[in-house]
């Protein structure tokens, strides 16, 4: 049998249902290979059930900030950000970007959020997670302006063009990829993920949204990143054990504060 070790860069099992569901849904996890998750923050309300899920479980970790859709909680300046990113669970600052999709409260207001996230993770050292939604422009922008080459981080749930991905690259970033990769209408999105360098890829859920064939239109869970990384194998002509044991090694290589958790390591693939 195969040894997989996989990593979901990006979840928010803090969210309903899964919140409620939390012990079945880390088994599952467990049980099909998913040795590490990110858990990531939207919201500085929702930041200390983030941070409790990963002080609690050992192969959790957190990320904290305000989503750019956000627009009833606390706006975080770059001095809260800091402090709450001091934690040794606290291995990101995000997520944050740009989201132009329907955008929530005043543009410029998402652009100044975004800026001190960016400033933030340059003071802390640690990496980005940015959310972009038809604001590339404007997001590769604001990157470039603030410096954000110099902490780099990932392009989460890639859905851009080959031009934005390839931009995201040369500034140092990651690129994730979701369900959105196994569904029927996402050809271009898989021309984009044949081209990003072997060292540069991440698989992630987005939980529990975006579920993957066969689970599209259900709820989404960790377990489910499996999916994700098959169909990213096949694309690129590896195995299984070839792309999780390279999106696993990126994940911990860019997010450098996090830890494998060694009852983890190597565990086999059920079938």
């Amino acid at each position: 049998m195969s040894m997989v070790f996989l990593t979901d860069s990006h979840c928010h099992i803090t969210f309903e249902p899964l919140a409620s569901q939390l012990p079945g849904i880390l088994q599952k996890a467990r049980a099909n290979a998913v040795g590490c998750l990110l858990c990531v923050s939207v919201n500085l309300e929702g930041f200390p059930q983030v941070l409790q899920v990963a002080r609690d479980h050992p192969q959790v970790y957190a990320s904290v900030g305000v989503h750019p859709s956000e627009v009833e909680g606390q706006d975080p300046t770059v001095e809260q950000l800091l402090a709450l990113a001091a934690d040794a669970r606290v291995v990101a600052i995000g997520e944050t970007g740009l989201d132009y999709h329907r955008p929530a409260g005043n543009l410029a207001q998402q652009q100044d959020r975004f800026r001190r996230h960016i400033r933030a993770a340059r003071e802390c050292g640690k990496p980005l997670i940015i959310h972009t939604r038809e604001s590339a422009a404007d997001t590769l922008r604001i990157m470039r302006e603030e410096g954000a080459e110099r902490v780099g981080g990932v392009m989460h749930c890639f859905t851009e063009n080959w031009d934005t991905a390839s931009a995201a690259l040369d500034l140092g970033f990651y690129i994730s990829f979701s369900g959105i990769l196994t569904f029927k209408n996402a050809d271009a999105l898989r021309a984009v993920a044949v081209r990003v360098p072997q060292d540069r890829l991440l698989v992630e859920t987005d939980a529990p949204y975006l579920a993957p064939v066969p689970y599209r239109g259900q709820m989404n869970e960790p377990a489910y990143v499996r999916y994700v990384a098959e169909r990213l194998a096949a694309l690129r002509d590896l195995s299984l054990e070839q792309i999780s044991h390279t999106t696993t090694g990126n994940f911990f290589r860019l997010f450098a504060a996090a830890k494998v958790p060694d009852e983890q390591l190597l565990q086999p693939m059920t079938p």
